[in-house]
């Protein structure tokens, strides 16, 4: 499988940890026009085709895709010439430019049998005819959306949806160049996700019947592969690690994470220079651990006995995983695999996503805690995160340092991925905001969570759709971009209104 992962040239961000190398993502992008205009219209064709150029070079301008330029359809013959092009090119997102009126015959065949999402272009390059000066020249030049409706029409007629399209025009244009790199960011989601390794050690808590997973139906549905991989694998890493290394984890969580002393909760305490010293030692473990397995994400819960080198270090995870979430490599605890995926998908769309659940609700100024106990995406923290020691860790075996902070204040996103009674996936997806002020200094990530139109109401819709408790909280408002990542892999979405 494709794999750009900790083994690979990377840079190293500001944890101290190796940043995941992106990868690009395979657009193709071809044009269609109607081939009797060429000798009618001296000149015309080689117009269009620099529109075409000028598209490529907006999408070349982002630098995070590997664009296939497959020139211009138009006619049908060269529509049945282009489909094999297509399917050998392994690509993840296809744009068809309109760079005139076309015939449907140059798409009919391409959406019929392309799976590959595709994405219909029409920037007309003047925001305006000049009426004074109009021709039939500068008409076919500026009549980009044309063909927008035959060619909607006949993806219904071949048993497809109506592609998603982009409107505006080719120069000076905001709205459409801000459309054209979120196709790219979805392209880069569609990319990882089918070339994804995430691992997977234990089990989840036999209690949350909500969190198991069948790991050839992600395959099935994402393209992700799931390594089963054993606890062990970490723990070797663990014992193997040297003096220098631990040190030097030890100065980058020191230099990065605040240490403040404990406040109102009687079991977190100041940062303790055992729990340090474990925390940096258990990340040496880790890093290498997704190294030598070319991971791309983990999802974990193991317990050990009692005193074994195996449960304080699957107990410890924690400011390891934080760190990797925020270089990129997306941690889930309790061995969700469902939410490892909604966070891998925010994270490639830059985004964040961190590891969240609902916690009480505060009906003095209507809001909800949104947090989890770790990890967390720390490249989405407000201000510096904290590392408390915990006495225990309230659920789950062990003790040790624990991860705290705010997401960063103003819009978020919420992803839960849950599978439903004939074992399809569906995305359960909602906006709000994050507001500033205090949370509660448990060692525990939280941000207060405003939702629209009051939290009761809010928690009633979310619920109602049957969402995993788990989910990847983001920063912005992403639920329509989400919802088309969920379209283009056939899945059901709901965004709670």
């Amino acid at each position: 499988m494709e794999n750009e992962s900790l083994n690979h040239v990377a840079a190293v961000n500001q944890t101290g940890f190796v940043k995941r190398k992106k990868t690009r993502a395979r657009i193709g992008v071809f044009g269609v026009g109607y081939f009797k205009y060429w000798d009618q219209f001296d000149g015309l064709l080689e117009d269009l085709m620099e529109k075409q150029t000028a598209f490529i070079r907006k999408i070349e301008a982002l630098d995070s895709v590997e664009i296939i330029d497959f020139g211009l359809v138009d006619d049908v013959t060269k529509a049945y010439e282009l489909v094999p092009k297509l399917q050998a090119a392994n690509l993840d997102l296809i744009f068809c430019d309109m760079l005139t009126y076309a015939t449907s015959s140059t798409f009919g065949v391409v959406i019929k049998s392309i799976e590959t999402p595709i994405i219909l272009v029409a920037l007309q390059p003047d925001k305006a005819m000049d009426y004074s000066r109009a021709s039939t020249y500068l008409q076919l030049y500026n009549d980009d959306i044309c063909s927008l409706p035959e060619f909607a029409g006949v993806a219904v007629r071949m048993g497809k949806k109506v592609p998603q399209m982009i409107i505006g025009t080719l120069h000076d244009d905001p709205a459409a160049e801000a459309e054209i790199e979120e196709y790219c960011r979805i392209a880069a989601v569609l990319h990882d996700l089918k070339t994804a390794k995430i691992g997977h050690i234990g089990h989840p808590i036999e209690a949350m019947l909500d969190m198991h997973s069948d790991s050839t139906m992600l395959t099935a549905h994402f393209g992700a592969h799931i390594v089963q991989c054993e606890a062990h694998e970490i723990v070797t890493h663990y014992q193997q690690a040297t003096e220098d290394e631990i040190l030097a984890v030890q100065d980058q969580i020191l230099a990065f994470f605040d240490t403040p002393d404990p406040v109102s909760d009687p079991i977190s305490e100041k940062l303790r220079d055992s729990d340090l010293r474990i925390a940096a030692q258990v990340a040496v473990a880790l890093e290498k651990f997704v190294k030598a397995k070319k991971l791309d994400g983990l999802a974990y819960y193991y317990d050990g006995p009692d005193g074994s080198d195996t449960r304080v270090v699957m107990s410890n995870l924690i400011v390891g995983n934080s760190l990797l979430q925020g270089a990129g490599f997306p941690m889930c605890g309790e061995s969700d695999l469902k939410t490892c995926i909604a966070m891998l998908i925010m994270e490639r769309l830059g985004i964040g996503g961190s590891f969240a659940e609902f916690h009480p609700v505060d009906f003095k100024e209507d809001f909800v805690l949104v947090g989890h106990d770790g990890p967390h995406n720390i490249a989405i923290a407000d201000g510096q995160p904290v590392l408390r020691s915990l006495k225990k860790y309230h659920g789950k075996p062990g003790f040790g340092a624990g991860v705290e902070f705010k997401i960063k204040q103003g819009p978020i996103t919420m992803l839960s991925i849950n599978s439903t009674y004939e074992g399809k996936m569906k995305f359960i997806i909602a906006e709000g905001e994050s507001l500033a002020g205090p949370i509660p200094p448990t060692g525990n990530t939280n941000t207060r969570g405003f939702f629209k139109p009051d939290v009761r109401t809010f928690l009633k819709r979310w619920i109602k759709e049957g969402p995993t408790h788990h989910f990847a909280l983001g920063v912005g408002h992403h639920a329509e971009t989400i919802r088309k990542i969920a379209d283009y892999l056939k899945i059901e979405s709901v965004i709670i209104n």
